[in-house]
C-alpha cells in the first residue's frame, strides 16, 4: 500500500479536505447529553465536503470586500456567485481572469487557483455565461510506508460551467448553470487495497436577482438582492467504494445598496449570508445505526442531504444558526475609475472559525480593469491566503464600442 508525503497533506489542507478534520479534536459527552471540546466549549463540528475548491472566492474585487458577491453590481465574476444578475450588466460582453497564489506563507510556490469567466448578452433579456476554474496542487512526491520514494504526481482539479440568464420582468431575473467537475488528487496510487481514480461529478446552480431603485431625498440609489443555490449535484468518490462524499452545495442570500453621492462619488454597502446544504456530522456512538461501517449521514442521497441539512444539527436550531457564514463589505468609487474596498468575513468557531478582514483597490480605464485584494486574519488560525496579494483582470468590451 502507498501513502503520501507531508506536502500532500499541506495540499489537502489547501483545498479544505482536512481543515475540518483538524479542527474537530476529541470531544466528550457532558452530563446534559451534549458534546464538548476538552476546554469545555461546544464540540467543534465542522461540515465536511469534497472538492471545496468550488467555494473558493478567487475574484479580487469580492476578495477585498469580505467575500461578498451575490448582490454586487454584475461583472464576469457573477458566474461564481449569482449568474442571474448578468442580464443587468451594462456592457454586452465581459471577461475576467484571476490568479490566486495558495499557501505562500508555507513556502509553496506551485499551488495556485486560476479562474477565467465571461458573458455575452444575446439581447436585453438573455445572457450566456461561462466559467473555467483550475486548481493546481503542485508537484507531490508519493512514498511507501517506509518513506521510500515511488512516483511524482501533479494533482489538480477543475470545473467547467455554462449559464443561461433571463429577465422575467424589468426588475427580476433568473438563471440556471450546469457544471462538470474533475478532481485528480492521487490517480494511480493505492490505499488500503483500492486504486485511487479521478473523481467526476456534475452539478447545477439556480439563482435569482431583484434590482430596483430606492428613492432618496438628494441622491440616486439602487438596491440589488440575490438568492443563489449552488453546487447541487451528484456525490463524488475517488475509488470504487460505495462511500461517496457530498459536493459543497450552498444557499446564499445577498444584498447590495449602491448610492450615488454625486456625479463623481459612489459608495456600495453589501452583505451576504451563506449556509452549506450538506448534512452535519453526527456525534456519539449512534452515528452508524445500520452497522454498515459508515456514518448514517453519509448514506443520504445528495438531494436528501440538501433537505436534511436545515434540521440535522446535533444541538438543534442553535447549532443550525452557527452554520451561517457572514460576509460584509464596502466599496467606494471615484469617477468610476478608482475604487477602495474593505470587508469582514465571519464563521462561528464551532464551524471552522474563519474570521478575517480584507482590503483592496480597483482601477478601471475604458475596457480594462485591475483589482487587488489582501487578507488579514483576526484569529490565530492560519489562512491559505495569509500574506498573499490576489489580483484580477477585467475586460468590458462593450465600453470600447461606446468610445
Amino acid at each position: 500500500m502507498k501513502t503520501i508525503v507531508l506536502k500532500f497533506v499541506f495540499a489537502l489542507f489547501a483545498i479544505g479536505l482536512v481543515t475540518s478534520l483538524q479542527a474537530q479534536g476529541p470531544c466528550f459527552e457532558g452530563e446534559d447529553g451534549r458534546f464538548y471540546n476538552l476546554d469545555g466549549t461546544p464540540c467543534t463540528n465542522t461540515v465536511v465536503t469534497a472538492v471545496p475548491f468550488l467555494r473558493i472566492v478567487s475574484d479580487a474585487r469580492s476578495g477585498a470586500m469580505g467575500d461578498v458577491g451575490i448582490g454586487l453590481s454584475p461583472d464576469a465574476n457573477a458566474m461564481h456567485f449569482n449568474a442571474s444578475k448578468l442580464v443587468f450588466a451594462e456592457e454586452d460582453l465581459g471577461l475576467s481572469a484571476t490568479y490566486t497564489p495558495w499557501l505562500r506563507s508555507l513556502g509553496l510556490n506551485d499551488v495556485y487557483l486560476a479562474y477565467l469567466t465571461g458573458y455575452y448578452k444575446l439581447d436585453d433579456l438573455q445572457t450566456l455565461g461561462f466559467g473555467l476554474r483550475y486548481f493546481s496542487l503542485g508537484s507531490i512526491q508519493f512514498t511507501d510506508f517506509n518513506g521510500e520514494p515511488l512516483t511524482t504526481g501533479r494533482p489538480n482539479e477543475f470545473e467547467i460551467t455554462g449559464a443561461y440568464a433571463r429577465k422575467l420582468t424589468d426588475n427580476f431575473s433568473a438563471a440556471i448553470s450546469a457544471k462538470f467537475i474533475y478532481s485528480n488528487l492521487a490517480a494511480g496510487q493505492e490505499v488500503q487495497g483500492e486504486v485511487i481514480e479521478p473523481g467526476l461529478a456534475g452539478a447545477a446552480d439556480i439563482s435569482f436577482t431583484y434590482e430596483g431603485p430606492i428613492k432618496l431625498e438628494n441622491n440616486n440609489s439602487l438596491l440589488r438582492v440575490g438568492l443563489a443555490l449552488t453546487n447541487m449535484g451528484s456525490k463524488i468518490t475517488y475509488t470504487n467504494s460505495v462511500n461517496r462524499d457530498f459536493l459543497p452545495a450552498n444557499i446564499g442570500l445577498g444584498a447590495a445598496w449602491e448610492i450615488e453621492m454625486d456625479q463623481y462619488n459612489t459608495i456600495t454597502f453589501a452583505l451576504d449570508i451563506n449556509k452549506l446544504m450538506v448534512p452535519t456530522p453526527c456525534q456519539g456512538d449512534n452515528c452508524d445505526e445500520d452497522n454498515d461501517g459508515r456514518p448514517d449521514y453519509k448514506d443520504q442521497s445528495s438531494v436528501g442531504g440538501i433537505f436534511s441539512s436545515f434540521n440535522d444539527a446535533p444541538e438543534g436550531f442553535n447549532e443550525e444558526l452557527r452554520e451561517l457564514m457572514f460576509s460584509a463589505g464596502i466599496e467606494y468609487w471615484y469617477d468610476k475609475q478608482f475604487a477602495v474596498r474593505a470587508g469582514y468575513y465571519n464563521e462561528h468557531s464551532q464551524k471552522g472559525n474563519r474570521k478575517f478582514f480584507t482590503v483592496g483597490l480597483g482601477l478601471k480605464y475604458q475596457v480594462f480593469g485591475l483589482n487587488f485584494s489582501y487578507l488579514i486574519p483576526t484569529t490565530n488560525q492560519r489562512n491559505p491566503l495569509d500574506n498573499t496579494l490576489r489580483f484580477s483582470l477585467m475586460f468590458d468590451f462593450g465600453a470600447l464600442d461606446d468610445e
